[in-house]
């Protein structure tokens, strides 16, 4: 295996020089107001804005997690990366409302729409939900990461994993807590260009190593390139029609994710993290206006597109030198005595294609890539979180707060968030179930928020009574499941009986569960909505389509002109392109 050179490791020491010499800058810029602060002074350009929200959203264990389903199903995943036309949704839709209410917080937008409870209960739930998962997931990637390609770094008796996440927590917090939004903001657009070359190398020096692409077609086969063949456990029949494997009744779409979860319940999920998060939304917030943030999202879903290329690929690659044998360590690791793919081990493929198949120098560009996607997504629930405490829940407990008293207590949060990720760091390491469990923490708490939101802008009849039962009955239904499956997943020979209602909660499929919570909300919301009083009108003039005014229109289609238009339906000739040419 390939080793970091001396010439890699000034490659690195120079990309931490670099983030350290703009989040520096950044920090001396104006930083007194919780605007300039949390929300960069509303001053954030349309470059900026898209290439931080997609540098927030590609983390470590996107490099990880879609080279090693490259490697294993193909090109299936994309599925989820070619849902880029939800950022369309945000910039079209969604941000016009958010924009024109001046909100800080997508839980503030709640209140002004339909109650300060509303706000509340969202600000609680996402705030547990930012540190139980984002902030637990990106690290452990991110340990993963380290402990593959610098297995030699020991220190004090630690680790390369504990090294690694503990370097980059402490960095990342430090400049997050001083500069704010604007320093994540700049730091991730340059995060961006690094990661986005880092991988575009390994994709070239990949592709180089195999062959060419026509000869990676020809080793792996058109399945890996089909995005619609369903691709199933060993002994399970490919079809439409319902199996049952391992008690768990699903439509296989592949060993993880059945067609009807992905044609309908992947973009409930999709919809919510893209449209109203506030991981995601805050970077838009900064825009000054609607025009620069529709074309920040117009830009991030561009960006958004290139994971298919630059991470499953590669994962692809992986296999095929695997399998043809033209790198005998990689054989050994991922191919199994039948001739098939070890799934397990070939969850490390893109860190492999870096140790095996790049060059001396390269490798030292790639790393500090990983590294960008690691400290990008830090940052950026960092940010999120200080801004989710500071302006819902300090500043209504506190109304008296200056704005400089109000940015403190932001720059402490971030800094409370960094300790609270340093002590997730033993409970994580090496705990692959943790990892998976929370993953799948997403889909039970987003269909209530999505329902509310979306349907709030659509339909002014909509109140507070309707929202407020939505979110009763999905956080329930949704804290229900996660308790089913808690010690399940968690302990190891732990079950429910076969048949019992605790199992049948269990077994059925996460995206279906999902889809089932995403109909009752939308129910109970238009329901009781229906049911009681209207809300006010005029107090929610201009949060909903209904009570839009004149002017509001106007300046809104003053926002937006052919270019935009035209963009944004490249973007789609784009995604069917893509899916045209993945099908088999």
């Amino acid at each position: 295996m390939g080793t970091l050179a001396v010439i890699d490791w000034v490659i690195i020491a120079l990309y931490f020089m670099i983030i350290a010499a703009l989040a520096w800058w950044v920090i001396n810029q104006k930083t007194d107001t919780t605007t300039d602060y949390f929300l960069a002074g509303r001053h954030l350009g349309w470059l900026i804005v898209g290439t931080s929200i997609f540098a927030s959203n590609i983390g470590s264990e996107h490099l990880v997690g879609l080279a090693g389903s490259g490697a294993t199903d193909g090109v299936a995943m994309g599925h989820y990366e070619l849902h880029a036309w939800c950022l369309l949704v945000l910039g079209w839709v969604m941000l016009p409302f958010y924009i024109r209410s001046k909100v800080f917080t997508m839980p503030e937008f709640l209140e002004k729409r339909f109650s300060p409870l509303a706000r509340t209960v969202l600000s609680g739930i996402s705030l547990l939900a930012y540190i139980f998962t984002k902030i637990a997931v990106g690290i452990f990637a991110g340990g993963i990461v380290f402990s593959v390609l610098l297995p030699e770094l020991h220190f004090l008796g630690m680790n390369s994993f504990w090294i690694g996440s503990i370097l980059v927590i402490v960095l990342t917090g430090f400049y997050t807590a001083l500069g704010g939004l604007r320093a994540v903001a700049y730091t991730e657009a340059l995060q961006t260009l690094v990661l986005v070359i880092g991988s575009v190398l390994v994709l070239i020096y990949g592709l180089d190593a195999i062959g060419g692409w026509d000869k990676l077609y020809q080793i792996v086969g058109s399945d890996m390139f089909d995005l619609w063949k369903p691709m199933v456990p060993q002994g399970v029949e490919a079809t439409w029609a319902p199996v049952l494997q391992e008690g768990k009744m699903a439509w296989y779409f592949n060993d993880h994710f059945p067609w009807l979860g992905m044609l309908f319940a992947a973009p409930i999920v999709g919809l919510w993290y893209w449209t109203t998060d506030q991981y995601i939304v805050q970077r838009a917030l900064g825009a000054p206006n609607e025009t620069q943030g529709r074309r920040g999202t117009i830009a991030a879903a561009f960006l958004k597109l290139l994971p298919v290329f630059i991470f499953i690929i590669p994962g692809i690659i992986a296999f095929a030198l695997a399998k043809s044998g033209n790198i005998a360590a990689l054989q050994n690791q991922m191919i199994d005595a039948q001739g098939g793919v070890i799934r397990e081990n070939a969850q490390a493929a893109f860190p492999m294609l870096v140790a095996y198949v790049l060059p001396v120098g390269i490798r030292g560009i790639v790393v500090a890539g990983l590294l960008a996607a690691l400290m990008s997504s830090l940052a950026g629930v960092f940010n999120a979180c200080s801004t989710l405490f500071t302006m819902d829940f300090y500043s209504r407990f506190r109304p008296d707060a200056s704005e400089q008293r109000l940015v403190w207590m932001g720059r402490i949060a971030t800094i409370v968030m960094v300790v609270i990720g340093l002590l997730w760091i033993p409970v994580i390491q090496g705990s692959r179930g943790l990892y998976e469990y929370l993953q799948g923490v997403q889909s039970y708490l987003a269909p209530p928020i999505f329902v509310v939101f979306f349907f709030g802008i659509f339909n002014k009849r909509l109140n507070k009574e309707g929202c407020l039962s939505a979110f009763g009955v999905g956080f329930f239904l949704g804290l229900f499941r996660l308790a089913v499956d808690t010690p399940a997943n968690l302990i190891e020979g732990f079950h429910y009986e076969a048949g019992s209602f605790l199992w049948i909660v269990h077994n059925i499929f996460f995206q279906y569960y999902s889809l089932l919570i995403f109909i009752i909300c939308t129910l109970v919301l238009f329901g009781v909505s229906y049911a009681t009083n209207p809300p006010e009108y005029k107090r929610i003039s201009g949060l909903t389509y209904g009570t839009l005014t004149a002017a509001d229109r106007k300046a809104s289609r003053n926002s937006w002109n052919w270019v935009d238009v035209t963009l944004s339906v490249l973007l789609f000739v784009a995604i069917f392109s893509a899916y045209l040419y993945f099908t088999g």
